[in-house]
C-alpha cells in the first residue's frame, strides 16, 4: 500500500500535463479552423465575382455553369386593355322628403313607424280635426237655408216677378256657401296623413297626443323610385370622368351587377376629402334600397393595342422594372416600361412585342442567360 501512495503524485502530475497539451491542441485546432472558414469564404466571394464577370462577358460560360431550371411559361399578349377607377357609393333617393303638418291640432294616431314600407296613399297619422267638422257641419245647414232661397228666388225670377238684385245676391250667397264648404272640406281632409308616394319611413318625429302647427315637421319619408347613386371621387380624376362615362355597379348584400352611366358630375372640390361628387344613374330594381352599399367600376383609360403581361412577373432593380423572357432555352432578362395596373394585369408601354413567352413559375429563380427547362403540364 505504501507504494501505491509513492507512484500517486507523479500519476497525478503526467495527467495534468496531458490535460495541458490536449487543452492547447484544441484551441489550436479552433483558431485553424476559423482561419480556413474565412480563407474560405473569401476565395468563394471570388469564384462568384469571377463568375458574375465571365457570364456577363460570355453567355456560353453561363450555359455550361448553370443548371437547368425546371419552369413554366405564360405568354404576352396584345390586346385591349381598361383601367377603372373602383369607389363605393350609397344609394339615395331624390324622393327623400321631410313630410310636415298643413293643419293644426292634437296627434289621435300615428299608425306609421320607423323604417316601415308603406304604398302611396297610406294614412301615417290622423289630427284632431274636430272644430273643421263642426264648421262643415254649420256650413252644410246654412247651404240648405241658401239653396232653397236661391231656388225660389230662381223660379220668382223666371216668372218675371221679384227684383234682379235679390236673385243675384240669393246667388252669390249659395256659391259663397259652397266655396266655403269645399275649403272646410280640404282642411279636414288635411286632419290625415297620407304617404306621397311608396316608400319608407325613415323617422317619426311626433308622438300621440301632441299638438302640432302647420308646417311642424312630421316624418322623414324616403322614396323607392327615383333612385340614383352617389360617390366620392379622388380630385385626380377631374377631367377624366364625364356625364355619360360608362360604370359598373355591384350591391355586395345582394350579389347583384348592372351596368350603367354616369348622370352628372360635381363642380366643386370637398376641401376636407379633396373629392367631388359623382351621381350615377340607377334604374328601378325591386331588390334595391334607399342607403344601399354599392362598388362602382367608372372607366378611366383604354388601349385597344396596349401589350399585356401579368403584374406579378415584373420585377425591378437599380436600372428598373424588368421580367424574363425565354429564348432558344435561355432566361433573358428584359427590361420594360410598366403603364397602367388593373385586375392582376398590367400595361407594357415599352420593351415588349406582345408575342413573347415569358418565365411564369420560377421567374424568381432564374437570372439573365440562366438555361431553362419548360416543364410540361
Amino acid at each position: 500500500m505504501k507504494a501505491t501512495y509513492k507512484f500517486l503524485p507523479l500519476f497525478a502530475l503526467t495527467f495534468a500535463a496531458f490535460a495541458c497539451a490536449t487543452e492547447e491542441g484544441v484551441e489550436a485546432k479552433k483558431a485553424e479552423l476559423e482561419k480556413l472558414k474565412t480563407e474560405s469564404n473569401e476565395i468563394n466571394n471570388q469564384i462568384k465575382e469571377l463568375e458574375a464577370e465571365l457570364i456577363n462577358l460570355d453567355p456560353e460560360f453561363a450555359k455550361q455553369n448553370h443548371k437547368s431550371i425546371l419552369i413554366t411559361t405564360a405568354k404576352a399578349k396584345k390586346g385591349r386593355f381598361e383601367h377603372y377607377v373602383e369607389v363605393t357609393g350609397s344609394v339615395l333617393s331624390k324622393k327623400n322628403v321631410s313630410i310636415s303638418a298643413e293643419t293644426s291640432g292634437r296627434i289621435l294616431e300615428i299608425p306609421a313607424i320607423e323604417g316601415m314600407r308603406v304604398e302611396k296613399g297610406q294614412v301615417l297619422a290622423r289630427i284632431d280635426t274636430e272644430s273643421i267638422q263642426r264648421s262643415i257641419e254649420e256650413l252644410e245647414n246654412t247651404m240648405d237655408l241658401a239653396n232653397t232661397l236661391f231656388e225660389k228666388q230662381e223660379r220668382l225670377w223666371n216668372q218675371k216677378i221679384g227684383t234682379e238684385v235679390q236673385f243675384l245676391e240669393a246667388k252669390n250667397r249659395k256659391e259663397g256657401l259652397e266655396r266655403s264648404l269645399a275649403s272646410a272640406r280640404t282642411e279636414l281632409a288635411k286632419g290625415v296623413i297620407r304617404a306621397p308616394f311608396s316608400g319608407t319611413i325613415e323617422t317619426v318625429q311626433v308622438r300621440l297626443g301632441e299638438l302640432v302647427q302647420p308646417g311642424a315637421a312630421m316624418f322623414q319619408f324616403v322614396g323607392e323610385s327615383d333612385l340614383f347613386i352617389e360617390a366620392d371621387i379622388s380630385e385626380s380624376y377631374v377631367g377624366v370622368l364625364t356625364k355619360g362615362d360608362s360604370v359598373d355597379v355591384s350591391f355586395p348584400s345582394i350579389n347583384e351587377e348592372i351596368q350603367t352611366k354616369v348622370s352628372a358630375v360635381g363642380a366643386i372640390i370637398n376641401p376636407n376629402n379633396r373629392t367631388f361628387k359623382v351621381e350615377v344613374y340607377l334604374p328601378r330594381m325591386q331588390m334595391v334600397k334607399p342607403n344601399m352599399i354599392s362598388v362602382l367600376k367608372i372607366q378611366d383609360y383604354e388601349n385597344n393595342e396596349a401589350v399585356i403581361v401579368p403584374g406579378y412577373l415584373i420585377l425591378s432593380d437599380n436600372r428598373g422594372d424588368y421580367l424574363f423572357v425565354v429564348e432558344d432555352g435561355t432566361a433573358k432578362k428584359k427590361y420594360v416600361e410598366r403603364g397602367k395596373t388593373f385586375d392582376k394585369e398590367t400595361e407594357i408601354l415599352e420593351g415588349l412585342q406582345g408575342d413573347e413567352v415569358l418565365v411564369d413559375k420560377g421567374f424568381r429563380e432564374v437570372g439573365d442567360n440562366f438555361s431553362v427547362n419548360i416543364a410540361q403540364l
